[in-house]
């Protein structure tokens, strides 16, 4: 089962860190407005939908009744409508919702599945979410699917990709909208990924970098065991038909684990790497970083980072921590012990990373863009949200924050968009226990830059 640890598909959930405190430095917003669009599930998290579009903005979540929901209003209109769709989630912290817009302004909405026949909506009529109705796509490998995603490709054309089967058991297909016919087709012939019913990937991406180029890294897994994430891979496309390794050498279609060329560290199973640790970043000469954790040869958790120099893979170490992290089992998993960031930027040749350690306690690293060691300094990091929106609301024990960002943008300089909501942790995809929390207001926020 995937394990979520920031927004694979342009959504993130994030339990907040407490508010800064006295001295910290102004965020990189502050709040313009707010608008609550409704009541939502607070006992357990699943994830949510915001997509802007110009003047038009839509939220797909799930109602306090757990309906899957679609709620559209015009921007600078205090009043939504709504779309309650014929699905209704359970416990499962897979079943996300996700949208796009095609260009002729019709939604397309997919969600609410694990291992499920496909779940898909478009509008009849540009903007119109009165006009959802259900449809398949190709009606080919769409009974088992799991983990939608929209993306455009170079010429502005919708593509959807998914997983069909299981973990472990699983194959990740690739589908193109055609506006003119409304049909949905092939993009790839055969799967981009194929676990040849043995494993499946987990990938994340594919997603655009600085260099024009999409780019996705991966780990397989043999079985629903999250301790059986095995071999991260990389592989990287000019138009996500044609895929090559980083050092250029094409690959036939489907990508499967015997494809040595794609490998970036030949991790064994149980070598502490978990599906959704693996995060991409890009150095100033536009070379994919790769961090993520693993155990090293004592059986210690560390950090890494991995960049092509010279013709190969350099990895490079970026802790030095005394302790192991295990971490086993399926369902949603919740904290296994270790958690890290992506690189981030923060100045000329230096990269910021957090990350929360079971025995470390949360922390900072800073290290050198060029040579991608760890240096022994602090630098001031400007909070990206204003504190009132990192301090947790409800005094229900173990409720965190969760958001989710905008997938497109209205356009107004120096103006973002994002839902937030509280709930409680993931569980395995089981049922609570009561006693429970009441559902929790979802609430869309427009942020306005600081002027400096």
């Amino acid at each position: 089962m995937r394990v979520f640890a920031g927004l694979l598909f342009s959504l993130l959930a994030l339990t907040a860190f407490a508010a800064a405190g006295k001295g910290a430095l102004p965020s990189k917003y502050e709040i313009a407005d707010s608008l609550k669009v409704a009541e939502a599930p607070s006992d357990f998290p699943v994830g949510f939908c915001l997509l802007t579009k110009g003047r038009r903005q839509f939220v797909a979540y799930y109602d306090k009744f757990r309906r899957m929901t679609v709620a559209s209003r015009a921007l600078g209109s205090r009043k939504w409508n709504y779309r309650v769709l014929p699905h209704k989630v359970g416990w499962d912290s897979h079943n996300y919702i996700t949208m796009a817009l095609d260009r002729d302004g019709n939604l397309h909405v997919s969600g609410d599945m694990h291992c499920v026949k496909l779940i898909y909506y478009r509008t009849g009529k540009p903007w119109d979410i009165s006009t959802l109705e259900r449809f398949p796509m190709t009606g080919k490998q769409e009974d088992r699917v799991t983990y939608p995603r929209f993306l455009t490709d170079r010429e502005g054309n919708l593509v959807f990709t998914y997983r069909n089967g299981s973990s472990g058991n699983g194959m990740r297909i690739f589908n193109k909208y055609d506006r003119k016919t409304r049909r949905w087709t092939r993009l790839l012939e055969r799967p981009l990924l194929d676990g040849e019913g043995k494993r499946n990937a987990y990938p994340l991406g594919p997603l655009r970098g600085p260099d024009g180029r999409f780019h996705m890294a991966w780990v397989w897994r043999d079985t629903p065991d999250c301790a059986t994430n095995h071999h991260l891979s990389y592989a990287r496309s000019g138009d996500l038909v044609h895929w090559e390794s980083v050092f250029g050498k094409r690959i036939e279609l489907p990508i499967t684990l015997q494809k040595k060329s794609l490998w970036v560290d030949p991790i064994p199973s149980g070598g502490g790497v978990i599906n959704g640790c693996e995060k991409l970043a890009f150095d100033e000469s536009n070379r994919p970083i790769i961090t993520y954790h693993k155990s090293d040869a004592r059986g210690y958790m560390q950090i890494y980072a991995a960049r092509p120099e010279g013709g190969k893979w350099v990895i490079h170490l970026l802790t030095d921590w005394r302790k192991p992290v295990k971490f086993g089992g399926g369902g949603s998993m919740g904290f296994i012990g270790i958690r890290i960031s992506g690189l981030k930027r923060a100045g000329p040749g230096l990269f910021t990373m957090t990350y929360r350690h079971r025995d470390y306690g949360r922390g900072r690293l800073v290290i050198d863009a060029r040579t991608l060691r760890p240096l022994k300094k602090k630098i001031p990091v400007v909070p990206e949200f204003p504190g009132e929106l990192q301090r947790v609301r409800s005094a229900f024990k173990g409720m965190g924050i969760r958001r989710a960002r905008d997938l497109g943008g209205s356009g107004e300089k120096g103006v973002r968009y994002i839902l937030q909501w509280e709930t409680l942790g993931r569980n395995r995809d089981r049922p609570r226990k009561p006693p429970l929390p009441k559902p929790t207001s979802l609430i869309l926020y427009k942020l306005r830059a600081r002027k400096t």
